[in-house]
């Protein structure tokens, strides 16, 4: 009820006057039956656009952060995904993961679309990620159809870490479904599910029009951050090391420097026979050779020697 009233008198409404969504392949859809949707990942807003353009109620299964949030906002987020047909999908791998993909099997079952995004995340820079065999274990397990849809435009509206989306059209290119029964029974095998998931890639891309890139999306995102963390240090540290030679002289780092005086800096090593002992030498020998100079006498201009008894 709740899904019902959202797209057709609240969201859906408010969405077709801003966005002006085209659409293209929506008779691929079939009019009952189960079958799997899978699309590319451009933004949030793409499982907000792609199940108010399709006749029929579509259960996506969503990144479980959505469901587990804290506060009142994070309750309302969970609430409202809960009842927009989201399902939370645990994408840390292994059983977590095969739980729940046994969620979509129950809507499959029961008859349902469900929608997966094959990468697994949002696109890091608008290209087409690998894509994990996670689908093509649920398709395989189930013997349902597949059914590509392409987002277009959905990253210019909504870019990640953007709230607020940017007024402009998009466009749904949905293709011809995809029939996987030639390998029945194959399910478990990991060079099939692999097969499987190239093949729909593949027909995401012909759709999209987007670049490739046959490496994880998830795996591109770990490197941006730890790039950008590493950056984020990086400074920090310049800006310690400023920091602590705020105020510095230009030869020693220091607020001073040495004098004759005797004042020396911490750390400093005094060196025997340094410039400043040698000084002091020279003027010892100046003093001694005064002394044992003969003195002037009177007027004559001669020396006058000095006499020891």
């Amino acid at each position: 009820m709740f899904y019902w009233v959202m797209k057709t008198i609240f969201i859906g409404p408010v969405v077709n006057l801003l966005f002006r969504p085209w659409v293209k392949g929506m008779d691929n859809i079939p009019e009952s039956g189960p079958a799997v949707l899978v699309s590319n990942h451009l933004s949030f807003s793409d499982s907000i656009f792609l199940p108010l353009a399709v006749p029929r109620p579509v259960s996506f299964l969503a990144k479980s952060d959505y469901f587990n949030g804290k506060g009142l906002k994070g309750k309302l987020t969970a609430a409202f995904f809960r009842l927009s047909n989201q399902l939370p999908m645990d994408r840390s791998g292994g059983a977590a993961s095969a739980s729940s993909l046994k969620a979509g099997v129950d809507v499959l079952e029961n008859g349902g679309l469900l929608g997966i995004y094959p990468e697994g995340t949002r696109s890091p820079d608008g290209r087409l990620y690998r894509g994990k065999t996670g689908v093509a274990k649920l398709v395989l397990s189930t013997g349902v159809p597949v059914i590509p849809v392409a987002m277009i435009g959905t990253d210019k509206v909504q870019p990640i870490g953007r709230r607020i989306p940017n007024i402009r059209r998009i466009g749904i290119i949905v293709g011809r479904p995809l029939d996987f029964s030639r390998y029945a029974g194959l399910e478990n095998d990991r060079f099939v599910q692999r097969a499987v998931t190239d093949e729909i890639m593949y027909e995401l891309m012909r759709l999209s029009g987007q670049e490739y890139v046959d490496v994880y999306a998830s795996t591109v995102k770990e490197q941006l951050a730890a790039r950008k963390g590493g950056k984020a240090a990086e400074a920090r540290g310049a800006a310690v090391r400023l920091s602590a030679g705020k105020g510095a002289g230009p030869a020693t780092g220091g607020s001073e420097l040495p004098t004759e005086s005797g004042d020396k800096l911490p750390g400093t090593v005094t060196v025997i026979g340094s410039a400043k002992g040698s000084r002091d030498a020279a003027r010892g020998k100046q003093g001694k050779r005064a002394a044992d100079a003969p003195e002037p006498d009177g007027g004559t201009g001669r020396a006058r020697r000095s006499h020891t008894a």
